[in-house]
């Protein structure tokens, strides 16, 4: 994502807010004015994109797009840690949006308080510069991978299962996308799956740090690379993804990346 030079000034609050991350190595102001010029769409935001949100609604994004149905229900509390006991029974999209503000009443927030679907994927993604797809099921993945192949958004993309996380990105037009990574949903992939809180909340912060490295340009992402970390044994690896030539989104979205 290129440095916008119309980027929003700081004001004085927001330096003095953000004072412990501007002066990071190659990040300084400028970086923090891409940020608060951004608008970043996070799919689901229970346990893995509620810590996404948490992150960068802390690093100072100006606008979260967060998409997310349902009412909270006990046993999402292990790990989604933008939702509060007495709020049990209630749609999880308005306990989210509370946290959210309650920490940065800064930035701004859309909140779709549906799961994506083909009613408003289009719709969504077109609200953002930079998508963080942390939905469960590949039905899901696989609309924001086409969306945000067609309409040129950056996605990040993260899942979490027992003690392991997954972490990459895809640029339209440089990479090869989700569908080319997994041309075929996982027949094993469901909608309960075992997982503790802390990984997902390690994956978050992770993931919300490849969001920021996508819109400052602060350092390399993991374009072109799949991280994969067990965090039972520590053991992590980094495999390069390809692309698929005749891939049905992102060669028929973005003619193919280039070489």
């Amino acid at each position: 994502m290129n440095a916008s030079p119309t980027a929003p000034e700081l004001t004085d609050d927001e330096i003095e807010a953000y004072g412990w991350q501007i002066p990071v190595g190659g990040f300084g102001e400028a970086a923090q004015r891409r940020l608060k010029g951004a608008s970043v769409l996070v799919s689901r935001v229970g346990g893995l994109g509620g810590l996404v949100a948490f992150e960068l609604a802390a690093a100072g994004v100006g606008r979260l797009v967060l998409a997310h149905g349902g009412n909270l229900r006990s046993d999402d509390l292990n790990r989604q840690l933008l939702m509060t006991h007495d709020h049990i029974g209630k749609p999880r999209i308005e306990s989210a949006v509370a946290r959210l503000k309650a920490l940065n009443p800064r930035v701004e927030i859309v909140a779709e308080p549906f799961n994506l679907s083909e009613d408003n994927a289009a719709r969504l993604v077109g609200l953002a510069d930079v998508v963080v797809d942390c939905a469960p099921l590949f039905e899901e993945r696989y609309l924001m991978n086409r969306e945000a192949m067609c309409q040129g958004r950056p996605m990040v993309e993260a899942a979490v299962y027992d003690l392991e996380l997954h972490l990459t990105t895809f640029l339209p037009g440089v990479t090869g996308c989700l569908r080319c990574l997994y041309p075929q949903p996982s027949q094993t992939w469901t909608r309960r799956f075992p997982v503790l809180g802390a990984v997902s909340g390690t994956a978050g912060g992770m993931a919300a740090l490849e969001a920021i490295k996508v819109i400052t340009g602060v350092a390399p992402t993991l374009a072109g690379r799949l991280l994969t970390l067990d965090l039972r044994t520590w053991r992590m690896s980094r495999l390069r993804t390809r692309r698929v030539p005749d891939c049905p989104d992102c060669a028929r979205c973005t003619g193919g990346p280039r070489s």
